[in-house]
């Protein structure tokens, strides 16, 4: 019997998401399912909402079980096929809130902070330990499990995973899917372009879509003069448009970018900028823009609690999740393609080979299997490059444990050395190290 183990259950919306998904896939639908968190409260909530989906849409056919806390955590693994992770260490409060605010005392703005930067670097420095803690059980208990993980800094803790824990893994982000049907969308193409084919690769959240075309046509050329006459229009009316960033990228750097605008702007040196202040209006950058959508979440939790946990007539329709289609693609070895973050084994060719690349996959009995791209445009990988920097220095923080290389890793972030003096980024990272306290091992 296949046996899904979900880290991070309590993240009830998502496990409604991907446990679901598996509820409505034939191959899977008898599966034990073991729900593991570190709250009681949620971890409850999540196992009442999956036992009427599983009655629901299911037929009762899935064993749930929950369990509770570290001291149960390798029976939740033992003899997994799949483990999926979906954990946040440290949460909105106090984590997210010491990743804005310490470096705003510096004069250092961010939007997302989970992927990149000071928010990126001290969310895998909280996090990769625990993951690293899930691989030691996961060596012991279920050593061949695939271990699908949609956590972010997803390629920071992917390549932790592969290269310091020694487990089968894959990230998974939706923004590749995402990203034609938004593009097409915003430049008023999605009517009349219909079968397109696409083929996308670099890192994550700064993935390039390097091909777009529609019956061999090439349709660069038509997005690219509509981009340029849209975001003319856009910045002389001063309209607010989610895409201005990534639309001005690919008009200067050729290729358009997977990730939204909001993200790409804190991974380039060339937006948050406290001397160009016009640029953040002009652009539409949202700054504190993850910290205001968890407190609307937290907001809304109450009355998504009713409509979802206590549903007992809750149903489900099957998402664009890559989760459940990997897990089916291994266990019949039906193939398929996805685009996922694995190690860069010689499948981009100018970029480093340790780190964590976003590239077309086959899936099957096999596992997932990383397709060949070559060299990217080097303007595309020189970028992918300022990101993998911080990237690389970061694991290596994790690995060593010494404060020396994530002051360095913060020295190479684009938006962090663009702002900042070398003083200030060192004192900075300090008082974050301060303030995270204990959800931090001891550095040296």
């Amino acid at each position: 019997m296949t046996k899904i183990t979900f880290m991070g259950a309590g993240s009830t919306v998502f496990a409604k998401n991907i446990i679901g998904d598996t509820m409505l896939t034939e191959a899977l639908r008898d599966a034990q399912i073991a729900l593991y968190d570190i709250d009681a409260t949620r971890l409850k909530e999540s196992k009442l909402m999956l036992d009427n989906l599983n009655t629901n849409i299911n037929n009762g056919r899935a064993t749930i079980t929950t369990h509770l806390g570290p001291k149960n955590r390798k029976q939740a693994l033992k003899n997994a096929s799949f483990v999926v992770n979906a954990i946040q260490v440290g949460g909105y409060k106090p984590g997210t809130v010491i990743d804005f605010e310490i470096p705003k005392k510096y004069g250092l703005r961010q939007t997302i902070a989970d992927t990149l930067g000071i928010g990126g670097i001290f969310r895998t420095l909280r996090t990769a330990p625990v993951m690293l803690d899930f691989a030691r059980d996961m060596q012991e208990v279920c050593p061949n499990a695939w271990f699908l993980t949609y956590t972010n800094p997803m390629a920071m803790l992917t390549g932790a995973m592969i290269r310091l824990g020694g487990i089968k893994t894959v990230g998974l982000c939706h923004s590749v899917q995402a990203c034609v049907p938004g593009l097409l969308s915003n430049l008023g193409m999605d009517k009349s372009v219909k079968k397109v084919k696409a083929k996308i690769a670099g890192i994550n959240h700064m993935a390039w879509l390097l091909e777009i075309s529609e019956k061999g046509k090439d349709l660069y050329p038509e997005i690219k003069k509509r981009a340029a006459k849209t975001l003319t229009q856009w910045r002389k009316k001063g309209e607010k448009n989610w895409d201005m960033v990534r639309l001005q990228m690919m008009l200067n750097f050729g290729y358009y970018i997977t990730e939204s605008s909001e993200h790409n702007a804190e991974y380039a040196p060339y937006w948050i900028k406290r001397n160009y202040p016009k640029l953040i209006k002009e652009y539409n950058i949202p700054l504190d823009e993850y910290p205001r959508r968890c407190v609307e979440q937290i907001k809304n939790w109450k009355k998504q609690r009713e409509e979802i946990v206590k549903n007992t007539k809750l149903t489900h329709t099957r998402t664009h999740e890559y989760g459940s289609y990997i897990m089916e693609a291994i266990e019949t070895d039906q193939a398929i393609k996805i685009n996922g973050n694995i190690m860069n084994t010689g499948l981009i060719t100018n970029l480093p080979q340790n780190a964590v690349v976003e590239v077309p996959c086959l899936v099957d009995r096999n596992g997932v299997q990383g397709c060949y791209v070559g060299d990217l445009p080097e303007q595309c990988a020189a970028l992918n490059r300022t990101n993998i920097n911080v990237q690389l220095m970061t694991i290596e923080a994790v690995r060593t444990l010494k404060k020396d290389a994530v002051y360095q890793a913060a020295y190479l972030d684009p938006h962090t050395a663009a702002e900042l003096s070398m003083d200030d980024i060192r004192s900075m990272c300090d008082d974050v190290f301060k303030a995270h306290g204990k959800m931090l091992p001891k550095f040296k």
